[in-house]
């Protein structure tokens, strides 16, 4: 029996997907912590920069990730892996709790790709994409990434300016997956009536 659903929340990153459902007091599913590790032979490689490729979707595992938002929705709790950006690999793992909510907010660059199997599961209550101004994100991103210490700082700046002129694409990505476009605003608007 399910005792939650699920809002797939999508975005370019640095459009502030987690600043605004961490905001609403919802549960939110990290859906970043099911990235594959560094060393794994499966991991995609950048051609422009020579690292991994963390927007390729070949960087995750989306199996892994329905398998557990499955098992949250029908228990109210999941154990999900920790993973470290810096380190560029799952350090351990916690266990993830509903807490009673009936909605979970479920939010990462490849919300998108998981649609369809969430939709099939019967756990979606809504999908949807972040759509704010590319330089604005570019200036969150790498203001969030040098405070995190994510990467080097040259790397996190060529990333960026790569990220930036692929937004568009990102969105119009998002929406052929079955993700609506939403402002800011009305993404609060969305979780705080959930």
């Amino acid at each position: 029996m399910t005792t939650a659903r699920v809002v797939l929340l999508a975005g370019p990153s640095g459009s502030g997907k987690s600043h605004i459902a961490a905001r609403s007091g919802l549960p939110v599913f990290r859906l970043d912590d099911f990235y594959k590790d560094a060393d794994d032979p499966t991991l995609p490689l950048s051609e422009e920069l020579g690292i991994p490729d963390w927007d390729d979707v070949r960087a995750w595992h989306a199996d892994r990730a329905v398998a557990a938002l499955e098992k949250l929705c029908a228990s109210g709790s999941v154990e999900v892996p920790t993973y470290d950006i810096a380190q560029s690999r799952a350090t351990g793992s916690s266990e993830f709790r509903c807490g009673g909510a009936t909605a979970v907010v479920a939010e990462g660059v490849f919300a998108p790709d998981i649609v369809a199997a969430c939709r099939d599961a019967g756990l979606l209550a809504d999908a949807v994409v972040l759509v704010r101004a590319p330089w604005k994100n570019f200036v969150r991103r790498l203001t969030r990434d040098l405070a995190e210490h994510r990467k080097p700082p040259l790397t996190l700046w060529r990333r960026g300016r790569l990220l930036m002129h692929q937004e568009l694409g990102v969105v119009e990505t998002a929406r052929a997956k079955g993700c609506r476009p939403v402002t800011a605003a009305e993404l609060a608007a969305l979780l705080r009536s959930l």
